[in-house]
């Protein structure tokens, strides 16, 4: 089974267009098949490729703030919170430290969400990033495996003329 291994002749052959006429995913993907490679990053392998620490740590940071966990764990400091200041202490005979409308834990609930939000809001562009480029690697995978189809169908196309060739020739 023998490759074309000019771009230019699959395009023309493939897609009935010259090959200058393609968008550049189109001529990339062209030389891939022309030279028979097919084998690249995944798109998370690409999207990890370019982040940097501060990308990774923002990801993380959303992924902790968004779980299940944390809300268990934040609902549980609030009530401790709330329960400290109002009876625990008093019980022990000392003063609450946030009395009751707890001012302190709604000025520290407001830094948190303040710093929180953009966070999860960088993570969020990255992830529509990294759903671009999965995008662009299926349709790249797509457009391969319609060039390959053609290929095959034009193939067997041709070997359907040999075989009539061959049969005219041998029944004269």
């Amino acid at each position: 089974m023998t490759r074309e291994t000019d771009p230019h002749l699959l395009a023309r052959e493939l897609l009935c267009r010259e090959f200058e006429d393609l968008e550049a995913d189109e001529q990339r993907v062209l030389r891939r098949v022309a030279s028979g490679t097919f084998g690249e990053e995944s798109a998370d392998e690409e999207a990890q490729a370019n982040q940097t620490w501060t990308d990774r740590l923002a990801d993380r940071v959303a992924g902790i703030g968004g779980s299940w966990g944390f809300i268990i764990a934040f609902g549980i400091v609030l009530m401790v919170w709330a329960l400290l200041n109002t009876r625990v202490l008093q019980a022990l005979g000392f003063g609450p430290f946030d009395a009751y409308p707890f001012i302190f834990l709604n000025l520290m609930l407001s830094m948190l969400a303040a710093v929180q939000a953009p966070i999860i809001l960088m993570s969020q562009n990255r992830q529509s990033i990294k759903d671009r480029i999965t995008a662009h690697h299926d349709y790249e995978v797509n457009l391969r495996t319609q060039l390959e189809i053609l290929r095959l169908a034009h193939r067997v196309e041709q070997m359907g003329q040999d075989l009539k060739l061959l049969a005219r020739k041998a029944n004269p």
